[in-house]
């Protein structure tokens, strides 16, 4: 057992190329933030750098993570009693050993923007040290106020003297600044969608825009018909993800308020998001796409079969009735025996139509020895995913609840090969809830944001 823990411990290492100060500083500044998203990404950060603390035998970083765990941990309602206790008892005894990691970060110098110019259609902006695939993000969004589509790529790089604007033909406006010290941003910004395609060269980011084309059919009888656009995703034409709708068949999984059932409710839901995904590229299938029972094991044995890149089972919660006015938000769960009452609850609910031989030290156990390779992978992707249904759903409607991100001892997840993720869409026994869920706008706007959350993570992994 403890030969297994030294390799999770180097397989968690190896994960992350940022420095302990880097990623510290990271932490310490998402741990500033109100959001509650940011909150949970600080919280995470803090654990994995407690982790590095204790495979480097690092007693100052040890404590400055045991620190942001305790704080991040109550802010958020996590259970951090075990951290609170190791934290007395951690002395400081390699504070010198830091400060030497500090001195040899400021001497690095960060990539420097050398030029940006035509080559060939394309947009090519030249650094002078080689791009690495992290130094590069790139998201969309929509400017209501202008009524405009901006495109932006952010890229870890510094000194830009002053903003630079490119012409191009069909294209509103592109512009260069200098958005932060360590920040240069692209904007690309039109009235219409554009049709844009990137790709990264040693020491360059290559970029070709073109104005949205759209495809004319022609037959002996009819006029001709223009065909609706739609962007290029530029990760999902190799990518494969397998949705899982929860429970079905005999399984009726929660029935909430005026008798809706969770199994009705999730598969519709389930359908939206493959019906969108697969309108972006990616390759989807469904554990099940009718109202038939699957046990939990057999799910990701579906998923490890076609060799899914993801893996995203969609649930709904619920409580006892004289708890169900005061129970709400949207949760997202990964993998991990996890010590939290509220994670175990519901849990429980999740996991009563399988396995129920295995005492609960024997899930423990079995817990402990499954899917620890993807469990930071599987984190990434349950903030992707919560952030992206908040957005989606903040947009049409009010008081939409972040109950956050959280660990949880799911057996619908075990033995899945790949990135697993489950979605608790909200409470079907709260009444306000349960009237959206079973709303096909909602459903279809919640699903909207998982498949942005889905696009948004393969975009910073």
């Amino acid at each position: 057992m403890f030969r297994f823990f030294v390799i999770l411990l180097f397989i968690l290492s190896s994960l992350f190329a940022m420095s302990d100060t880097a990623l510290l500083k990271r932490a310490n500044n998402y741990a500033k933030s109100s959001s509650k998203t940011s909150q949970f990404q600080a919280y995470n950060d803090y654990k994995n750098l407690y982790l590095r603390a204790l495979m480097n035998d690092n007693n100052y970083l040890q404590r400055s993570a045991l620190v942001g765990i305790v704080k991040s941990g109550r802010r958020l309602h996590i259970d951090v009693a075990r951290y609170a206790k190791e934290l007395k008892k951690v002395k400081i005894t390699k504070k010198k050993v830091i400060k030497k990691k500090v001195q040899k970060i400021k001497l690095q110098r960060s990539n420097r923007f050398k030029r940006i110019h035509w080559v060939n259609r394309e947009l090519v902006l030249a650094f002078d040290k080689k791009l690495d695939s992290k130094h590069i993000n790139y998201f969309t969004r929509y400017d209501s106020k202008k009524r405009s589509y901006l495109y932006i790529f952010d890229i870890h790089a510094s000194m830009l003297k002053k903003s630079q604007r490119i012409k191009k033909r069909g294209i509103d406006s592109i512009k260069l600044v200098q958005y932060s010290p360590s920040t240069v941003r692209l904007i690309i910004a039109n009235r219409k969608k554009v049709d844009l395609h990137f790709k990264k060269s040693a020491n360059a980011l290559m970029v070709q825009i073109n104005s949205m084309k759209r495809v004319v059919k022609q037959t002996h009888f009819k006029k001709k018909k223009k065909s609706t656009s739609r962007i290029i995703y530029p990760y999902s034409h190799q990518k494969i993800i397998v949705i899982d709708p929860g429970h079905g068949g005999k399984d009726s999984g929660a029935i909430g308020y005026r008798g809706y059932k969770e199994k009705n409710v999730v598969l519709k839901i389930a359908k939206y998001f493959r019906d969108i995904l697969r309108k972006r590229g990616y390759k989807t299938y469904m554990t099940r796409d009718r109202d038939v029972f699957v046990t939990l094991r057999n799910r990701t044995k579906f998923a490890n079969r076609r060799h899914a890149d993801l893996f995203i089972s969609i649930h709904a919660n619920a409580v006892a009735k004289k708890d169900k006015t005061k129970a709400f938000g949207i949760e997202s769960y990964f993998l991990s025996p996890s010590r939290s009452s509220r994670a175990k609850r519901i849990a429980a609910m999740e996991n009563k139509t399988d396995l129920v031989d295995m005492n609960l030290y024997g899930k423990e156990c079995f817990l402990n020895t499954l899917n620890s390779h993807n469990i930071i992978a599987a984190n990434k992707l349950a903030i992707n995913l919560q952030a992206g249904a908040l957005t989606s759903l903040r947009k049409k409607y009010n008081n939409v609840v972040d109950a956050g991100v959280r660990e949880g001892p799911f057996w619908v997840l075990v033995g899945a090969q790949m990135p697993a993720v489950l979605v608790e869409t909200g409470f079907i026994t709260n009444p306000t809830e349960a009237k959206r869920l079973t709303n096909s706008n909602y459903q279809k706007t919640f699903a909207l944001g998982l498949a942005n959350g889905v696009e948004r993570y393969f975009i910073n992994n």
